[in-house]
């Protein structure tokens, strides 16, 4: 395994994140594990060296956190863990979403009670709230700072401006800014080049992407993927514009490269996030043991110049993807 440290903050990460959306309860997904598959696989993801996990609270409506939190008693110490707020957690209760101080404070403690933890290490919001200030939710964050409720905070998709405005404001007000950014790239989505990536390389914001496999269309051929059982009930991997422009070219590209090089797509795609410098640690979900062993082997492959830009060279612009 490898490490990096984490942006500014300080604190060393696998450069595989283990995202934890994939376990929890299938009856919130279909495609979900159970809680004994997700034990063992934040077992072996241990095993390999991986210290750096992602959840939401929204992830099996919270079978995630607490999933993660059984898997991890007795080592809490050695990991760097990392949750978000937004999304409404219940329907009866609207303050159970968005980014007031209430719905930060009460739905922040919820987590913690579900990993078992007394501190997170990175508290992440989801998304951009437009009903709350910006003033009030870093506020807020600053506060879970100072309690001692986590050590970091960070941010995910998002337009640069916003999360411009965000540290700027953190800045003005003498308040922790965003450490980190959590945003949708991978070689079919790399419309974040534009701003947001450079923004958070000047400022030296820790960037750990999501769907870095374009939630898997970039681990398979392209109807492959439209067989499997995620292919066919992922509505978020429909609404995300994989399938336009250059995409299934791309994807073509991808399997030539694996095929040349005796490797899986799934790594060549993973290993072209990893050598771009601006990204720390990917966020890597899987509902394999082998497939997370994959992962961690695509940090041994090495794409040349040509190679990368052979896989570029498809790309077209696409709409914006992962702000909502």
């Amino acid at each position: 395994m490898e490490y990096t440290t984490l942006g500014d903050t300080g604190m060393e990460v696998s450069r595989i994140c283990l995202g934890c959306m994939s376990f929890g309860t299938p009856d919130w997904r279909e495609w979900v594990l159970d809680e004994e598959a997700g034990l063992e696989l934040v077992d072996r993801a241990i095993d390999l060296g991986i210290n750096f996990f992602d959840t939401a609270n929204m992830y099996s409506d919270g079978e995630s956190e607490r999933v993660l939190g059984k898997a991890l008693e007795g080592r809490r110490d050695e990991m760097v863990v990392a949750s978000k707020v937004y999304f409404q957690m219940d329907e009866n209760d609207p303050n159970s979403g968005g980014l007031s101080r209430k719905a930060i404070e009460q739905e922040l403690d919820n987590s913690l009670d579900r990993l078992g933890m007394d501190t997170l290490d990175l508290l992440q919001i989801h998304r951009w709230d437009y009903d709350t200030p910006i003033e009030t939710t870093m506020r807020a964050l600053d506060d879970a700072v100072r309690r001692g409720k986590t050590r970091y905070v960070g941010a995910s998709s998002m337009w640069a401006h916003q999360f411009a405005d965000a540290q700027y404001t953190a800045d003005a007000l003498g308040l922790d800014r965003f450490a980190t950014m959590q945003n949708h790239y991978n070689l079919l989505y790399r419309e974040e080049e534009r701003e947001i990536l450079p923004l958070c390389e000047q400022q030296n914001v820790g960037v750990i992407p999501w769907s870095p496999l374009a939630r898997g269309y970039l681990t398979r051929p392209h109807e492959e993927f439209e067989a499997t059982t995620r292919g066919e009930t992922d509505e978020l991997a429909k609404g995300h514009p994989y399938f336009e422009g250059g995409g299934r070219q791309v994807n073509e590209r991808v399997q030539e490269l694996a095929d040349e090089k005796g490797v899986k797509m799934a790594q060549i795609a993973l290993s072209w996030v990893l050598h771009k410098d601006w990204v720390d640690a990917p966020i890597v979900g899987t509902t394999s043991i082998e497939h997370l062993e994959d992962a961690v082997e695509a940090l041994d492959i090495k794409l040349s110049n040509s190679d990368i830009e052979y896989l570029e060279e498809p790309y077209e612009p696409v709409r914006v993807s992962g702000h909502e």
